[in-house]
């Protein structure tokens, strides 16, 4: 499907959908009168363990929680003070135009606290009337990077960053305990209707990606749109590349992490995952977990700048002992997740993919093709798998957006799907 052909599928939907964002719009406000939800520092206890699904549940069925025709119902929360040792700290500036045009503020981070013992942190950026969208980071484990706002017009857009349980600055950090794909699905709708946002668009890159198909193939009743980049279909083909195949492209820093997680001259090469979450378990030997995360870190920056030729993968620095400390609660979280394909796959990700299609989600994804860590095929897999999704291939662009070459395209389908469409009604 061309450029021009989404645009004007996307036109044709307008109409369709008009109601929907006035709708969201008017939650905002509501939402706005009753409850500090921007830079607050309220903890809520949300949802129950009841409402959670196990790791066995099939979140390929649509939820029976939502309406019939989608609109958010009421969410369980409560507000609590929150004491000092509970507050979320705040991450790097991001901007917020629509107070200050020229000036960068930090996000603070709300907490909602789950009653299976997680407390997910979210923080929103833009205008408060804008086109509501939900960011999702990837990893697993890796939490939100402030400087996705900034792929957006905040002026006309509300974007919503999440960070998944055990990451960034959730709590608790690195808990692998009550974590799945499906909690984390739940995680999202439990933002949404506590903000009052009766549907929004989502942005998902790498890991994110998949958690957006995901999602919008579970409650494509919620979702206006879906842009993605550098897709990861979850599959272990792919995670077998990625500790195995890809140690062609960074042989030393490969070595480095098999020695970290003690593996043995005899040990297979994919091995490496399930050593390296052993030695990542909490109550494992504290040097053990750091030295592994250190040297995860700096073979996957590695690997990451082998899609530059020329370019060297950056000066390994010293690392504080609490900063060592969060790497190894990062890769705890990606090491489970990766270990289980996430608890989806890739045939069940496609389903969700056509099923999101089928309920007229538009889906839109980029894929850069010297991507060293998602391979580019996995676009074309979508695309034979939903014929509607808009795919495009960029050309010498690599897997993160902050790459000059991905990232402009990435903000010109934003703003296609998003801005554009909040122009017309």
């Amino acid at each position: 499907m061309s450029a021009r052909d989404a645009v004007a599928g996307i036109e044709r939907r307008r109409g369709a959908r008009g109601t929907a964002h006035a709708s969201s719009r008017r939650a905002h406000r509501a939402a706005a009168n009753a409850a500090t939800i921007d830079g607050s520092r309220s903890v809520a206890s949300v949802g129950s363990p009841q409402d959670r699904p196990s790791p066995a549940t099939d979140f390929t069925q649509p939820s029976m929680n939502q309406s019939r025709h989608g609109a958010a119902s009421p969410p369980d929360v409560r507000s609590q003070s929150q004491s000092h040792e509970q507050e979320a700290p705040t991450q790097p500036a991001i901007a917020t135009p629509s107070q200050h045009p020229h000036r960068m503020t930090a996000p603070r981070f709300s907490l909602l606290r789950t009653r299976d013992g997680h407390r997910i942190a979210y923080a929103v950026a833009g205008a408060a009337d804008g086109v509501p969208v939900v960011a999702l980071h990837g990893g697993p484990g890796s939490g939100s990077q402030p400087s996705t706002a900034r792929l957006f017009d905040l002026a006309r857009v509300r974007v919503v960053l999440i960070d998944q349980r055990g990451a960034g600055v959730s709590r608790p950090h690195g808990s692998v305990r009550r974590n799945d794909t499906a909690r984390l699905i739940d995680d999202i709708e439990t933002v949404r209707r506590h903000l009052g946002i009766a549907r929004w668009g989502v942005l998902g890159g790498s890991w994110g990606a998949s958690l957006a198909l995901a999602y919008a193939g579970r409650h494509p009743e919620a979702v206006t749109g879906v842009v993605l980049r550098g897709l990861f279909l979850t599959s272990a083909r792919e995670v077998s590349g990625l500790f195995v195949a890809s140690r062609r492209r960074a042989p030393r820093e490969w070595l480095r992490l098999r020695r970290a997680a003690g593996c043995e001259t005899g040990t297979r090469p994919a091995a490496l995952l399930s050593r390296c979450q052993a030695a990542l378990q909490r109550g494992a030997n504290g040097a053990t977990q750091r030295a592994v995360a250190l040297a995860w870190r700096d073979y996957e920056n590695a690997v990451l700048a082998s899609a530059r030729p020329g370019r060297a993968g950056g000066r390994t620095t010293r690392t504080s002992r609490r900063r060592a400390d969060k790497l190894a609660g990062k890769y705890r979280v990606q090491a489970f997740y990766l270990r289980h394909r996430c608890w989806l796959g890739e045939p069940r990700l496609l389903t969700l993919a056509r099923r999101a299609a089928a309920a007229g989600v538009p889906l839109v994804a980029l894929h850069g093709r010297r991507d060293p860590v998602c391979p580019p095929a996995n676009l074309g897999r979508l695309a034979r798998s939903v014929p509607s999704a808009r795919v495009e291939y960029i050309a010498n662009a690599g897997h993160l957006a902050t790459d000059p070459r991905l990232r402009k395209p990435l903000m010109r389908s934003l703003a296609t799907m998003f801005v554009t469409e909040a122009r017309g009604q």
